[in-house]
């Protein structure tokens, strides 16, 4: 409709974790729409990963709660809409003695039947995940093993089998933080890119401040001495309703 703003995907409500007796987050509220990228920001070990993991499904909460809302799904908890979000975690999650293309067709294991990966993947999948792996500049090799790969270039693999995934929602703790500036540019440019896309959203961890003013809408920074002071502002000017 003319004139509507874009419609919500992630809602969380007074969310909170604790670990043990120490509160990280609590009473968080948030809404995150389609075409945003939201930066999660702050100092190291205050909470932005364990943040992320709530959100996406990986850790529960220990109040409040997280939805997800999907057309044609009607499910809305995070954990039971697992092929519809692309995940990027600090440790990769990668199959390291699994090659390359292998690691990245992954990515949409979920749509296909296990008899039907059995035989192989389609060759235009293959040929997909394969241009990914050249724009992500680790193409040249991509029936190496994993475990042969640099930390930067097992990054870049994780990275492009998310993006191969074709995923409604991403969420990437910490994405560029192996890679140099010219990697570092083009991958968030990439998710910025995607985010262009009908019915898209993305949430990173990210740390530079740069990339922050560069790629991101909105930034959420949790406060270390009160878990409840978070802090969530506009990054770039929101687009003009038509």
């Amino acid at each position: 409709m003319p004139g509507s703003a874009p419609e919500v995907i992630l809602r969380a409500e007074n969310l909170g974790f604790k670990r043990g007796e120490r509160w990280i987050f609590r009473k968080l509220n948030l809404e995150l729409r389609a075409g945003q990228f939201l930066a999660l920001v702050g100092p190291s070990g205050v909470g932005k990963s364990t943040l992320l993991s709530c959100l996406c499904g990986f850790r529960q909460p220990a109040e409040g709660s997280v939805r997800i809302q999907l057309p044609g799904e009607t499910e809305t908890a995070p954990e039971h809409l697992r092929r519809h979000l692309g995940i990027v975690f600090q440790d990769l999650q990668l199959t390291a003695n699994a090659d390359l293309l292998t690691n990245v067709l992954c990515g949409r294991l979920a749509r296909f039947s296990w008899l039907r990966t059995l035989f192989g993947f389609p060759q235009h999948q293959r040929a997909e995940a394969y241009a990914l792996l050249c724009e992500l500049g680790v193409g040249r090799n991509p029936h190496k093993w994993i475990s042969q790969m640099s930390g930067g270039e097992q990054q870049r693999v994780a990275i492009a089998r998310a993006l191969f995934q074709n995923p409604r929602l991403y969420f990437a703790d910490e994405p560029v933080s192996s890679l140099d500036s010219y990697y570092a540019g083009r991958v968030l440019g990439l998710f910025r890119q995607e985010t262009g896309q009908p019915k898209k959203a993305a949430i990173c961890v990210l740390h530079n401040a740069e990339h922050i003013q560069r790629f991101a809408d909105l930034a959420l920074s949790l406060n270390p001495n009160d878990p409840a002071a978070y802090k969530i502002r506009q990054v770039r000017p929101a687009e003009p309703l038509t």
